[in-house]
């Protein structure tokens, strides 16, 4: 799949307070969505991506879509100074103004740059409308490891410092690899080629350094835009609990927890198309439809959340459905899945934020003709 022909991207330059020249382009028209950066970017490169590609199609038709390659990496600058939350957060700055949105933004903070939109979006409130953070983290590696996970950190450091740029790729795609363990060849040759392309070892050395030391914990609670955290259940690079983390700090946040093992959420998978319900719904709360992950649900998951929205316990539900009290644990054990919650009371408020209604011909009348489970 290429790029929609009539979508194309605008490259320009902006200035930081420092001086460093930082690369930014826009697409698509509408209300603004500007992404943080992110680790390896690289505007050109990226555009006809097999594993980013169609989050840019997505947001492009959504809006106007923002992002920029981070100092030290892509067409920006290859000089990292002062690497920091507070300059991350500057930078996002520059590209907002340099951009001229029409009003608030909408902010996109993918993995590091979560932590970027979270210092940005309490500095300048008036600026942001929304926030959608996906695969983010509350502690960078340094303040969530073990001390044994600390060492390997360190480790990983040291050898990317000297191995990045070697033409044997072992080294990058054990590195990567962590990011789509669900991709297919072409998707991690692809990741494997944009590490060279954009960014030195030495320079990667220092920004995996500085991300490892981030903590917005004690931000967390300053957020007041509406915000949205998504987070990949089996990620191997973020670990859900930071995910959850995120969104039990910032007051009201949604979140929604996606079946999927990648940290780049690709194309083909489910999870994808979960994470566009979501954030389609998230910014549009004025357009409420059923979501799509209730199509994943089975006649008798349907029945049972039903039931549940109704209030109804275990027992009641068992008696209501002539199924037994184990068979309804484990209906629920599945839609929660499904769902990307963890209680009974996330899946109330989830159906109900989400438009969900019993499908027809599903009634949860009691079993008469011989009904399986």
């Amino acid at each position: 799949m290429t790029m929609d022909s009539k979508l194309r991207q605008r490259v320009r330059y902006v200035h930081a307070a420092d001086g460093t020249r930082l690369a930014w382009a826009d697409s698509g028209t509408g209300p603004t969505v500007v992404k943080a950066a992110n680790w390896l970017t690289h505007l050109e490169y990226e555009w006809e991506s097999p594993v980013w590609r169609h989050w840019m199609q997505f947001f492009s038709a959504l809006g106007r879509f923002v992002r920029y390659d981070e100092r030290g990496c892509g067409m920006s600058d290859w000089q990292p100074a002062g690497l920091s939350l507070d300059q991350w957060a500057a930078d996002l700055g520059s590209v907002v103004e340099a951009a001229r949105p029409n009003g608030p933004v909408t902010l996109l903070g993918i993995s590091q740059g979560a932590a970027t939109c979270i210092q940005y979006a309490i500095r300048h409130p008036e600026r942001v409308g929304r926030m959608i953070l996906y695969g983010g983290y509350v502690h960078g590696a340094l303040g969530r490891g073990t001390p044994a996970a600390v060492v390997a950190h360190k480790a990983m450091v040291d050898l990317v410092r000297v191995a990045w740029g070697d033409d044997n790729p072992t080294f990058r795609q054990v590195f990567t690899s962590r990011f789509i363990p669900g991709g297919s060849p072409e998707q991690l040759q692809w990741f494997n080629d944009l590490c060279r392309k954009t960014t030195t070892g030495a320079i990667f050395a220092t920004l995996l350094d500085a991300r490892a030391g981030v903590d917005v914990s004690t931000l967390l609670g300053l957020v007041r835009a509406p915000t949205l955290v998504l987070h990949a259940r089996n990620d191997a690079v973020i670990p859900v609990a930071e995910g959850r983390m995120l969104a039990s700090g910032i007051p009201g946040a949604e979140f929604v927890e996606l079946d999927s093992p990648n940290h780049i959420l690709l194309e083909h998978e489910p999870a994808w198309e979960r994470f566009q319900d979501a954030v389609r719904t998230f910014q549009r709360p004025d357009q409420p439809g059923q979501d799509t992950a209730f199509a994943a649900l089975s006649p008798r998951e349907h029945q049972v959340l039903a039931l549940l929205t109704d209030g109804l316990s275990n027992a009641d539900i068992a008696a209501r459905l002539d199924i037994s009290e184990k068979t309804v644990r484990n209906h629920t054990s599945n839609l929660f899945d499904k769902l990307g919650v963890w209680s009974r009371a996330q899946a109330i408020v989830f159906a109900h934020d989400h438009g969900f209604r019993e499908s027809p011909g599903l009634g949860t009348r009691r079993r008469t003709d011989g009904e399986g489970a």
